[in-house]
C-alpha cells in the first residue's frame, strides 16, 4: 500500500505542477458555476415575486435541469485530458524502465496512478461541494441525502471515467491518441445498450455494461446496489485491463495466453454484472427527504401482501400502432417501467408475446390494404420494415393462447398469479401512454382484496355504459384506454336491471341511477329501497325535464329537484351551460380525488341543463353541499325552453329568483356499522362522454367529480392514493438583488482564487 501511495504522490506532484490540471480546475469551476447561477436565480426570482417552490434541493440539483445533471453530461470532457499522459507519459519520456527496474509491480503501478486520479477526482468533487454548502446554508430544511447521493453517483462516474482513460494510456506512447481513444470507448459505452438488444441473453448484457444515464438514479436521490456494483465492476475490469498489458510489456507470453486473460476478465466481468442486475440481488437506498424515489406507502402495503409469485406478459401485436414501445430491442427501456415494483416483488416474471392480428386502433393501416387478408397485411409490412414473419404468432395461433379481441387485439400486459388470479394492465390515449403508479397499484389490489362493484341502473331509458353516444357513460365507466375510467381505476362495472325477477345483487356496493326516461314501477321501487335500507351507496344523477320521475327516488331521501333549468348570465356559452362552484368545506372533508375542482378558482364543472337542489335534514341523512351555482347572475328559469333561439330574461313575477343553487349533494347515515354514501347530481350530462370534456374554451374539472365521488363511495380503496408528501425545502433566503454577489463569488471568486493557487504553486516550483 505504501507504494502504491508514493506513486499516487508522485503522480499529482507531477500533475499539479503542470498548467493542464490547473486549467481544467477552472474551467471546471466557471462551467459549472454559470449553471449554478442560472438555476439558483431561477429560485431567487421566484422568492422575490412571492412564490413558493416545493422541492428547491431537487430542482437545484437533481432535476431535469439541475446542477448535477448537466455536470454529468459533460463530465467526460475532461477526464481524457487528465489520463491520457498518464502511461503515455512514461512510454514517451522512457521513465517506464525505471518503474520497471524498481521494486514495485504492475499492480502497484496501475493503482497508484488510479489513486492519484480519484484524489483529483475529490478535488472536482470539492467545487461542486462548495456549491451545495452554499445551497444548504441558503434553503431551509435543504436536502443534504439526496445531494450527497447525487456527489456519490457523480464521483463513482468520475472513477470509472479515470479507469478508462488510464486502460487507454497503457496501450500507447501517444497521449493524443490515448485521448481520443478514451473517447472512443466512453462513446462505445454510451451506446452500448443498443447493442444485440433483439437476442435476450446478450441484451441484459450490453444493456447492463451501458454507461449512460448510470448515475441518473443516485443524482436523483436513489442509491441502488446494482449501480454502486456496474461502477465497481467497470472499474475493476479496466484496472485489471491495465496491468495485464503492464505485465504484457514486461514478460514475453504466448498471443494466445494474453488474449485469453484479456477475454476472461471481460467474459468475468459480465457475468458478475449479469448475477448482480438480477432483481433478486438489488437493495436500495432512497435518500430523498420524502421518499419519492420509491413507491408511496400505499403501493408498498399492497406489494407486501402479494405472497405468492407473478407473471406479467406483454402482448405485442405488431400492427398496433404502439408496437414499437414493446419490441425486442424495447424490452429492457419497457422492463425498468416495472422496477420500482421489482424492488420489493423480485420474483415477478416478465414475458413478452409477440403476434400479429386487426387491431382497432390502427384504422389508416387497415385502409392501406382494401381488399387484403391479415396475414397478406402482415407479410407486406414485414417486408417493408424487415421483421421476420416466422417469429411472430399468426391470429389462430395467439387465439390458442389467449383472445385479445376483447381488448382490441392491442399492446397490452396480462398479470397472472399462481392461484389462478388474472387482470389487464393497459396503455391509455393521453400523453403519458403508460399507466401510473395509481393504476398498476390498484390493479395488484385488486388480487388482494375485493375492490367495490358498481352497478349502472338499465331498462328506463338510462344512459348506456356501453354505448358511444354523447348522453353515454362509457368513457367514465368502462372505456379501456381511458385512464380514468371506473374500469382502470379498480372497479368493476355492470348493468343491473330490476324488471321481472331481477333483484339488485347483492355484491353491488354502487349503484348509479341517472336520467331516467321512464319511472319505476312499484316493484321496482320496494327492491330500490331494500338496496337503500340495506346501506348501499347510491348516486342518483337527473337534469331539466326528467323531475317528475326522479323525484319518486330522491323524495324520500329529502331532497327534491326544483322545476325548469338552471340559467347564467355569459357573453360566450350557451345561459343554460352552467359552470358551478365547488364547496370547499366539503371537498376537503369527502376526497382528496376533488382537489383539482378546489385548488385553482378556474377550473369549475360544466352542467348543461341542471337543475337545483333543495332539501332538508329531517330525514336521518347528514346533507353537504358539493356543488352550487354562483349567487349572483344565476337563476331557476321558469319559462323559456329554447336556449339557443331565445333569451334569458330573468322574471321575478313567475317566482325566478337570482340567488345561489345547490346542484350537487352528499348525504350520508350510519346503517349497523357502516356510512351510507348517496350522491345527488342536480345534472345526468355533466358524466357523460360529452359531458366530460367539458365546454370547449372553458377551462372545466367534470372528471375528478366522477374521480372524487367513487372514491367517496368506496372509502378511499380506489382509485388508489399514490399522493406524496410536499418537500419541506420550499423556501430559500436568497432574493434577486442578492444575486450580482452570488455571482461575483461563484463566477469570478472561485475561479481566480483556484487560478491564483496554481500559479503560486508553479512559480514556487520554478524558484525550487
Amino acid at each position: 500500500m505504501r507504494r502504491i501511495y508514493k506513486i499516487a504522490k508522485a503522480e499529482l506532484a507531477t500533475l499539479f505542477y503542470s498548467p493542464v490540471a490547473w486549467f481544467i480546475l477552472v474551467v471546471f469551476s466557471f462551467q459549472v458555476g454559470m449553471q449554478f447561477i442560472d438555476l439558483i436565480g431561477e429560485q431567487a426570482q421566484a422568492n422575490t415575486l412571492g412564490y413558493s417552490w416545493g422541492f428547491l434541493t431537487a430542482n437545484l440539483l437533481g432535476g431535469m435541469r439541475g446542477l448535477f445533471t448537466v455536470v454529468q453530461q459533460y463530465l467526460y470532457l475532461y477526464m481524457p485530458l487528465l489520463t491520457m499522459s498518464l502511461m503515455s507519459r512514461e512510454y514517451s519520456s522512457g521513465s517506464i524502465k525505471l518503474l520497471y527496474a524498481s521494486p514495485v509491480t504492475s499492480t502497484h503501478i496501475i493503482l497508484g496512478k488510479f489513486l492519484s486520479m480519484m484524489l483529483y477526482g475529490l478535488v472536482l468533487m470539492g467545487v461542486l461541494f462548495v456549491m451545495v454548502l452554499f445551497g444548504g446554508c441558503v434553503i431551509d430544511n435543504f436536502g443534504w441525502g439526496e445531494a450527497l447521493s447525487g456527489l456519490l453517483g457523480l464521483y463513482l462516474l468520475l472513477c470509472a471515467y479515470a479507469a478508462i482513460g488510464l486502460f487507454v494510456s497503457s496501450l500507447t506512447s501517444y497521449q493524443v491518441v490515448a485521448g481520443i481513444g478514451t473517447l472512443v470507448i466512453l462513446a462505445a459505452l454510451n451506446y452500448l445498450n443498443q447493442v444485440g438488444q433483439s437476442y435476450e441473453f446478450v441484451r441484459d448484457i450490453t444493456y447492463w455494461l451501458c454507461i449512460s444515464g448510470r448515475s441518473g438514479e443516485m443524482i436523483a436521490g436513489l442509491i441502488c446496489s446494482e449501480d454502486v456494483i456496474y461502477f465497481a465492476v467497470v472499474v475493476a475490469m479496466f484496472l485489471s485491463l491495465a496491468i495485464l498489458r503492464l505485465n504484457s510489456t514486461r514478460q514475453y507470453a504466448p498471443k494466445s495466453v494474453t488474449w485469453g486473460k484479456y477475454l476472461g476478465v471481460i467474459a468475468g466481468t459480465c457475468m458478475i454484472g449479469y448475477i448482480t442486475s438480477r432483481p433478486m440481488m438489488m437493495c436500495f437506498y432512497d435518500a430523498t427527504e420524502t421518499k419519492r424515489m420509491t413507491l408511496t406507502p400505499k403501493s408498498q402495503e399492497i406489494m407486501n401482501q402479494l405472497e405468492d409469485g407473478m407473471t406479467i406478459t406483454t402482448y405485442v401485436n405488431y400492427l398496433d400502432r404502439n408496437a414499437y414501445l414493446g419490441i425486442p430491442k424495447m424490452v429492457n427501456n419497457d422492463k425498468q417501467r416495472f422496477k420500482q415494483y421489482l424492488r420489493f416483488k423480485p420474483d415477478i416474471k416478465m414475458k413478452y408475446v409477440y403476434y400479429y392480428d386487426t387491431v382497432t386502433n390502427n384504422p389508416w393501416l387497415m385502409n392501406r390494404y382494401p381488399g387484403k387478408t391479415i396475414k397478406e397485411i402482415a407479410e407486406e409490412e414485414a417486408e417493408k420494415k424487415g421483421w421476420n414473419l416466422k417469429q411472430l404468432l399468426t391470429p389462430e395461433q395467439i387465439k390458442k393462447i389467449i383472445d385479445l379481441e376483447p381488448e382490441g387485439n392491442v399492446f397490452v400486459r396480462l398479470i397472472e398469479r399462481k392461484n389462478g388470479q388474472k387482470a389487464f394492465l393497459r396503455l391509455f390515449n393521453d400523453v403519458e401512454i403508460f399507466p401510473s403508479e395509481a393504476e398498476v397499484g390498484v390493479t395488484f389490489k385488486r388480487f388482494v382484496m375485493e375492490l367495490p362493484k358498481v352497478g349502472f341502473l338499465t331498462g328506463h331509458g338510462e344512459p348506456s355504459i356501453t354505448g358511444q353516444l354523447r348522453r353515454d357513460y362509457l368513457l367514465f365507466a368502462g372505456e379501456k384506454t381511458f385512464r380514468h375510467s371506473l374500469l382502470n381505476q379498480g372497479f368493476d362495472t355492470e348493468e343491473v336491471s330490476i324488471s321481472g325477477d331481477s333483484d339488485i345483487p347483492s355484491y353491488i356496493n354502487i349503484l348509479v341511477i341517472a336520467d331516467m326516461s321512464k319511472p319505476l314501477t312499484e316493484e321496482e321501487t320496494v327492491k330500490l329501497n331494500k338496496y337503500i335500507e340495506r346501506g348501499g351507496n347510491l348516486l342518483i344523477a337527473a337534469g331539466a325535464g326528467k323531475q317528475d320521475i326522479m323525484n319518486s327516488i330522491v323524495e324520500p331521501l329529502g331532497v327534491r329537484l326544483l322545476p325548469g333549468t338552471l340559467v347564467q348570465r355569459k357573453v360566450d356559452i350557451l345561459p343554460n351551460s352552467m359552470m358551478v362552484n365547488p364547496v370547499p368545506e366539503t371537498v376537503k372533508e369527502l376526497s382528496y380525488q376533488y382537489e383539482f375542482m378546489w385548488l385553482t378558482r378556474k377550473f369549475k364543472v360544466n352542467m348543461k341543463d341542471a337543475v337545483g337542489l333543495d332539501y332538508t335534514t329531517d330525514k336521518g341523512f347528514v346533507v353537504r353541499e358539493l356543488l352550487r351555482t354562483d349567487s349572483t347572475g344565476c337563476w331557476n328559469e321558469l319559462e323559456t325552453r329554447d336556449f339557443v333561439n331565445d333569451t334569458v330574461v330573468l322574471n321575478p313575477a313567475v317566482g325566478e329568483i337570482e340567488r345561489m343553487f345547490p346542484t350537487a349533494l352528499a348525504l350520508s347515515r350510519m346503517v349497523g356499522d357502516r356510512e351510507q354514501r348517496i350522491m345527488i347530481l342536480g345534472n345526468a350530462s355533466c358524466i357523460s362522454n360529452d359531458g366530460v370534456a367539458g365546454e370547449r374554451g372553458v377551462p372545466v374539472a367534470n372528471y375528478p367529480l366522477v374521480t372524487g365521488t367513487f372514491h367517496w363511495f368506496s372509502y378511499g380503496e380506489a382509485p388508489l392514493d399514490v399522493r406524496r408528501p410536499g418537500g419541506p425545502d420550499d423556501k430559500i433566503h436568497l432574493e434577486r438583488p442578492d444575486m450580482p454577489y452570488v455571482k461575483i463569488a461563484f463566477m469570478v471568486v472561485l475561479p481566480v482564487m483556484l487560478l491564483l493557487w496554481g500559479i503560486i504553486l508553479m512559480i514556487r516550483r520554478k524558484r525550487n
